[in-house]
């Protein structure tokens, strides 16, 4: 479009909210995403980059403000990647987050009628999480309040913190963060300054180099446990002895931390685990509640994030599952059997699949420590493990239902044809990712099932994602 171009001035009004929090305006009829911008406002502001057929932008200045602004809690707001939306009331991220779940669902899956219920909110919209993963950086990102400050800093070149929205090449040096917990924060706080000061330097993916790469702190909220996770490079016995040292002195400093891992990563690959692990202190796993269960939480196990969230979810599937006692439930995607083993008292048999081995040994681990009988899971990859001659249904039975938690891709279209294939009566799919939920709707859809609601649990307030949980029907 004539005109419009990466540095020009506009001013919109910003009409609603977008996948990923940026607000939406247009110029001339050409959609522009406002990164940061609230619907109600109107906004003077900055084009980044210029598409065919729309446009990036930063905001220069509010001009008039939305009326579901609220001042952010987090002094980082605006710098971290970790929350976009603490700027609007949590009301309304709610009624954004349902209507931006009914218009994927029409425009990528074509449901147009779906009744779409009001999204549930996290039972508490802060110090919600159970886990947090912390990065290393000799790249340290100074705020717009630290620059102005005037004040010079010990460690310009030393960060423990979470990354700068939009630059996974920046690192804030956090002293808050009110997403997981206070707790949290001194821990951190001990572990960024005892780092800096050990002579040891952050880990950087410039030109992999560096020794501190990773801190994971892991919570059981409902337990009080804590399991502390120190993620490095290998710096041979000078970097072991290190460690050793900091966990010493963070036992001696907080004796509530219930076991601490030190974990050697030598890829070059920037993912908080690991080659090899060490328990320097405890048994090397917490435990968390969900319901009546108690699970056991490893350093690398998936759980969900958000505990009493996860309640949300895993009742609303439970209650679209209809259980009656006798069925024979198909837990696909299993990881750790949390949902499985949560369902297990309405369930005849529970049977579960998982492609990660580390994860089945956490699922029976967790069936045995709740005293569950009922459960079955077995190893395999699913696109591959529900074909063929000895196909999973031929082994364990034909289902009765299937309830599905697949990671953000969603389902394997081979997977979705065999579970047509045995025409459970009822589909319960639970997703992180509207999108792909979608899609895979549509498949089920024109197998021969019945989308009849869809509900949406926000597992992370302040943020862009949501869950949802569907209910399909032979």
């Amino acid at each position: 479009m004539a005109g419009l171009k990466k540095g020009a001035e506009v001013e919109l009004e910003i009409e609603s909210l977008a996948f990923g929090a940026d607000g939406v305006g247009r110029v001339n009829g050409m959609v522009v995403f406002v990164q940061g911008a609230l619907p109600g406002q109107r906004v003077r502001a900055k084009i980044t980059r210029k598409k065919k057929s729309h446009a990036y932008a930063r905001i220069l200045d509010v001009l008039r403000q939305s009326p579901d602004y609220q001042e952010p809690e987090c002094v980082y707001f605006g710098d971290c990647g970790g929350c976009a939306l603490q700027h609007l009331k949590y009301d309304r991220q709610i009624e954004i987050k349902t209507r931006q779940v009914q218009e994927v669902l029409q425009h990528i899956g074509g449901f147009a009628d779906v009744p779409v219920l009001p999204a549930l909110p996290s039972p508490k919209p802060f110090f919600y999480r159970n886990k947090m993963e912390f990065t290393f950086s000799p790249h340290r990102w100074l705020t717009r309040r630290e620059v102005e400050s005037g004040q010079t800093f010990e460690h310009r070149h030393f960060a423990l913190g979470l990354h700068v929205r939009g630059r996974f090449d920046k690192t804030l040096a956090l002293k808050s963060c009110l997403l997981q917990s206070k707790e949290s924060d001194a821990i951190r706080n001990f572990v960024a300054g005892w780092a800096a000061d050990s002579g040891l330097p952050a880990y950087t993916t410039r030109d992999h180099t560096g020794f501190w790469r990773f801190l994971v702190i892991r919570e059981g909220k409902r337990t009080g446990e804590r399991l502390v996770n120190i993620i490095t490079a290998d710096g041979g016995d000078e970097g072991r002895e290190a460690v050793q040292r900091l966990t010493a002195e963070l036992i001696e400093a907080m004796p509530e931390i219930t076991t601490v891992v030190h974990t050697i990563n030598r890829s070059k690959a920037q993912v908080a685990t690991g080659d090899e692990s060490e328990v320097l202190h405890g048994p090397g796993y917490i435990h968390e509640r969900i319901g009546a269960f108690r699970f056991r939480i490893s350093p690398e196990s998936f759980f969900q994030t958000n505990t009493e969230g996860a309640e949300v979810l895993y009742q609303t599937a439970l209650d679209f599952a209809q259980l009656t006692g006798s069925e024979t439930l198909y837990d696909l995607y299993c990881g750790a059997g949390t949902i499985g083993i949560f369902m297990s008292p309405k369930a005849g048999r529970v049977i579960g699949v998982e492609i990660v081995p580390e994860a089945v040994q956490d699922a029976e681990t967790n069936a045995e420590l709740n005293s569950v009988a009922n459960c079955t899971f077995v190893v395999g990859d699913l696109k591959e493990h529900v074909a063929g001659a000895a196909s999973l249904f031929e082994q364990h039975g034909r289902p009765d239902v299937v309830v599905l938690d697949p990671p953000r891709a969603g389902i394997h279209p081979r997977v979705v044809q065999e579970i047509v294939r045995e025409a459970p009566p009822r589909i319960v799919y639970v997703s992180c990712n509207p999108s792909t939920f979608a899609r895979d709707a549509r498949l089920f859809c024109d197998g021969g099932y019945r989308l009849l609601k869809v509900q949406p649990v926000d597992m992370f307030p302040h943020t862009a994602h949501i869950e949802v949980v569907g209910l399909f029907e032979r």
